[in-house]
């Protein structure tokens, strides 16, 4: 017979599957890219029409436009956060590779003396 596990694998702890992540990245990505069109097509309506504070909107749509790409491209290579699972594996293998690596590191440590 069949042991079962203590306690049951939930759907909603399961991470999101790499292309699901690559996609809403580049929507995000797209998305931000679009907002740096409008503030340059903003800014060239506001040069033709003239409005009040007229430099003003220009920095403001000028820092938008040097702003976006720079943040589009940091947020489209983010990933999300690693999860306590995770985190405890990568310290479990770099606890596993200290201690395997130790003997060699006491070699390497090790101090010979010419007068002995």
């Amino acid at each position: 017979m069949k042991k079962q596990p203590e306690r049951p694998a939930l759907i909603t702890n399961a991470a999101r599957s790499q292309s699901d992540q690559l996609r809403s990245r580049e929507i995000r990505y797209v998305s931000m890219m679009a907002m740096r069109a409008v503030c340059l097509i903003v800014g060239a309506i506001l040069i033709s029409v003239q409005p009040p504070l007229l430099p003003l909107w220009l920095i403001l749509c000028a820092a938008g436009m040097v702003f976006l790409p720079w943040a589009a491209v940091l947020i489209a290579n983010d990933r999300p956060p690693r999860t306590k699972a995770e985190r405890h594996a990568a310290d479990t293998e770099r606890t596993r590779t200290a201690i395997a690596a130790e003997p060699a590191q006491r070699e390497r440590e090790r101090v010979i003396d010419a007068e002995d």
